[in-house]
């Protein structure tokens, strides 16, 4: 099973992640000139994303961007860009390279290809939520297009999908473009979903994709609430 990295509570968990993520960038900063973080929307984020957003290193290198968007505004409440923009994009990380996922139709599907191979790679940290139905990013049980969004050797780093169980069309990167990282991070918290991801393999939840490579090291970050 892969490491866990478990906590007392949300805050402390917030505290010590953003801690992490911010010691990775910085030393891929200092090291290759740049750093690259990709990272999920939802609730549990948000307080580590304030603990990130006034880390002190130089943002101006560093490539933010999202593992998955709906397919809305970016000022929309569904919006997870908006999210960003409130509780990352602020203070100190106001001056991260952000790249959106806004996109709509074909034309809007390529370019946004083209923005997200300009950032440099592989990934300093891809940071994974998780659903209750065990799908992370918008890889959802029940797409249609699950086994190429999951398909290791897909050329596309994003795709379009639909999740079909949950609402809006979703813009994703791909399982190939997140093993492209140099460590991922699952960031869950909550009895029931702890104990979801134990058993992921077994019930060959989508998220089990990532428990199951051995491309790039994971980890999983847990409170209980």
């Amino acid at each position: 099973m892969s490491d866990w990295h478990r906590f007392a509570g949300a805050a402390e968990l917030d505290r010590a992640l953003a801690g992490h993520i911010a010691r990775a960038l910085a030393t891929d900063v200092q090291g290759n000139g740049h750093a690259s973080l990709a990272v999920s929307g939802g609730s549990t984020p948000k307080g580590m994303f304030q603990q990130l957003s006034n880390r002190e290193l130089d943002w101006s290198k560093v490539w933010l961007t999202l593992v998955d968007e709906r397919c809305v505004t970016s000022d929309s409440e569904d919006s997870n860009e908006r999210l960003l923009r409130l509780h990352l994009l602020q203070q100190r990380a106001a001056g991260a390279r952000f790249v959106g996922m806004a996109s709509t139709g074909a034309t809007g599907l390529e370019q946004l290809g083209r923005e997200i191979a300009a950032i440099p790679k592989p990934f300093s940290v891809v940071v994974l939520g998780m659903g209750g139905d065990g799908h992370t990013a918008s890889w959802f049980p029940q797409a249609t297009n699950l086994a190429a969004l999951l398909d290791p050797d897909n050329p596309a780093e994003v795709a379009v999908t639909d999740p079909v169980t949950a609402p809006h069309r979703r813009l994703t990167l791909t399982l190939a473009a997140v093993l492209n990282s140099r460590e991922i991070i699952i960031h869950i918290t909550g009895e029931a979903k702890r104990a979801l991801l134990e058993c992921a393999r077994t019930q060959d939840y989508p998220v089990a994709a990532i428990l199951e490579q051995r491309t790039t090291p994971v980890t999983i970050w847990w409170a209980p609430q």
